[in-house]
């Protein structure tokens, strides 16, 4: 395990010596258990409030390394025409950690009978923090005892950085429960470099989802919690080089929710996404489990999470937007 540790801190340690790296965001299975993380124009879909918790931990098997989190608080507000967000996130992986907050309008139209759409412009902050005293580079590792000792890698200027972050994001409904949605995170591509002299851009996340959400007693439904429904979902996300493609289902067997998907990222397979839910009016919890399929295989300890969200009571307004009612996660 310590032999693995060093050759992983090794690695680390060439990529910084390059003046321009490219970061890749954090991510979650349970897409619908964090909507506005997804796509922001998802603020305020729901219509009522809505609080999510959300919770991963990656990899546990390899020192517990890989932990994200997530907090956000969505609504629509008739007065404005459209929902607003507020959402905070942070990732652990030992030797990097990611801090960001952000806020949400998302506007919502019915473009007819049947159609509507909410279109959202997200505002935010986000910092990188470099725990550089956890590096180990080649020559601080003793030749023959494996002791580390002094090294002369010089540290970078700056050991936090930051800077303004924008996304926005698209999303199509028909008949309530048919949806087809698009985001672009990171449009200004927030430069995030530790050297003064060098450039770390981050690239733009680019994400397509679709799916529907069917009753199989009576077909595409309107209520909310059916007592036998199957959603099917496509996820595709782009971020500089790396694609990814989820496929997969949900069950609903209320209260209860059952979900599949495969994960793809094009240049292998990654995992299967096996996750169950428990689900009422007034709040859903959910837990998945990531069967690891790549070359790091399922030793590294996959991927748990859990997710909570609360809903709170609607106001006694009468809306006239109709929702987007996205699978529960």
């Amino acid at each position: 395990m310590r032999k693995r540790a060093i050759h992983i801190l090794l690695l680390v340690s060439i990529i910084l010596t390059f003046s321009s790296v490219s970061g890749q965001d954090l991510a979650f299975s349970q897409f619908y258990s964090n909507p506005v993380y997804l796509n922001p124009a998802l603020a305020g879909n729901r219509i009522c409030p809505r609080i999510t918790l959300n919770y991963r931990n990656q990899y546990p098997a390899l020192g517990n390394h890989y932990v994200s989190y997530s907090a956000g608080a969505d609504s629509y507000i008739s007065a404005i025409s459209g929902g607003v967000a507020v959402m905070a996130s942070a990732d652990m992986t030992g030797l990097l950690g990611s801090l960001s907050g952000s806020a949400v309008y998302s506007y919502h139209v019915n473009l007819s009978e049947k159609i509507t759409m909410n279109a959202a412009l997200q505002a935010g902050y986000m910092q990188y923090k470099l725990n550089w005293e956890d590096l180990i580079f080649e020559d601080m590792i003793e030749t023959g005892t494996g002791e580390i000792i002094a090294g002369s890698e010089k540290q970078p200027e700056k050991l936090k950085v930051g800077d303004m972050d924008f996304s926005t994001g698209i999303v199509f409904g028909y008949n309530e429960r048919m949806f087809l949605g698009g985001a672009v995170h990171h449009v200004t591509m927030p430069d995030l470099s530790f050297y003064a002299d060098g450039s770390s851009k981050l690239d733009m996340r680019i994400t397509i989802h679709a799916g529907a959400l069917i009753g199989l007693d009576e077909g595409l439904q309107t209520s909310e919690n059916e007592k036998l429904s199957f959603s099917p979902n496509i996820v595709y996300m782009q971020q500089g080089k790396f694609h990814q493609l989820n496929a997969g289902m949900y069950v609903n067997v209320y209260p209860f929710v059952g979900g599949l998907w495969f994960r793809h990222n094009f240049e292998n397979p990654d995992a299967l996404i096996l996750m169950l839910g428990f689900q009422q009016p007034e709040f859903k919890v959910g837990y998945s489990f990531d069967y690891t399929l790549s070359k790091i295989g399922i030793p590294a300890g996959g991927a748990h999470e859990i997710a909570f969200a609360w809903f709170l009571p609607c106001p006694k307004k009468e809306f006239r937007y109709k929702a987007i009612k996205c699978p529960s996660f």
